[in-house]
């Protein structure tokens, strides 16, 4: 008997402060109450378990993937709950002092099924004076990830990635019908790019879109748009968060993603091209005499 191609899907919004514990604690509730509501695949933003920007509390709060306790909670809860969880990501220590910006895909036996470190850091100097180091406690990632669920192929992204639609493509070209970017958009950014940014990239690539973010005020003065959303292959929204701690859903159908392409083949008929800087001969002009 094929595969069922419709499941529910959850996405869990959060403002993370900075102690790991109350954080969890609180996606905990959070992922509960969306498996109340029938859902299979839960998806958790950015930085689910603490949201710092120092150094040094950083690495103090921190450790590494075979020691985190946040990390084995939450496959300990994915097992218990029998559901997919996507923890979009957790600061993970690495050899040499740096950390991995690193989501998780949980599997309903609590296995590790796939890893994606995110590829491109958020160093930004926005209006205001708010800027943002990213690299400076984060090494990036160097792959893309895809990973198959019963449902259909999921392509892993984060956040800032979604400002490179060339990753998209790839995820999309290598099979992926929904494609994640669990998040913690600025405020300002969010305002103005978040909606349009997810829908061009559910548009472009004939795929749903699911993205966790993180929403509010935070313990560290940063403040994140929130707007959790799910976006259509065709480009419409079908559950949208506001701004506090809180859960969406949405039933997903895997076969749309392929009603899509099917519709609009871009992905198939993409072009290899060269670009010519073409350059303007300006015409002479007789001087005044």
């Amino acid at each position: 008997m094929p595969a069922p191609k419709v499941f529910r899907a959850a996405l869990v919004q959060l403002r993370s402060g900075r102690t790991i514990a109350p954080n969890i604690e609180t996606a905990e509730r959070l992922i509960r109450s969306a498996v109340r509501e029938g859902a299979l695949y839960v998806q958790t933003p950015e930085n689910t378990s603490i949201m710092e920007l120092e150094t040094e509390c950083l690495l103090a709060a921190i450790e590494t993937e075979e020691k985190s306790e946040p990390l084995a909670q939450l496959r300990a809860l994915a097992k218990e709950l029998a559901i997919w969880l996507h923890v979009g990501s957790l600061g993970t220590k690495l050899i040499g002092g740096k950390v991995a910006n690193r989501s998780y895909l949980i599997a309903p036996d609590g296995a590790l099924a796939a890893r994606y470190d995110k590829l491109h850091m958020f160093d930004v100097d926005l209006a205001g004076g708010e800027s943002y180091r990213e690299s400076r406690n984060f090494n990036p990632g160097s792959k893309a990830v895809v990973a198959d669920l019963p449902w259909g192929r999921l392509g892993m992204s984060i956040c800032y990635d979604l400002r490179f639609p060339g990753l998209y493509r790839a995820l999309a070209s290598a099979g992926a019908d929904f494609i994640t970017v669990p998040a913690a958009f600025t405020k300002q950014t969010g305002e103005a790019h978040w909606r349009v940014l997810l829908r061009a990239r559910a548009i472009e690539t004939g795929t749903f879109v699911l993205a966790a973010c993180q929403g509010g005020l935070h313990e560290n003065g940063r403040s994140t748009y929130g707007h959790s959303m799910i976006v259509s292959p065709w480009g419409e929204v079908l559950a949208e968060a506001g701004e506090d701690p809180q859960i969406v859903l949405a039933d997903i159908d895997a076969r749309l993603s392929a009603e899509a392409r099917a519709k609009v083949p871009s992905l198939r008929y993409g072009r290899a091209f060269e670009v010519e800087i073409a350059g303007m001969t300006r015409p002479k002009t007789r001087e005044a005499s």
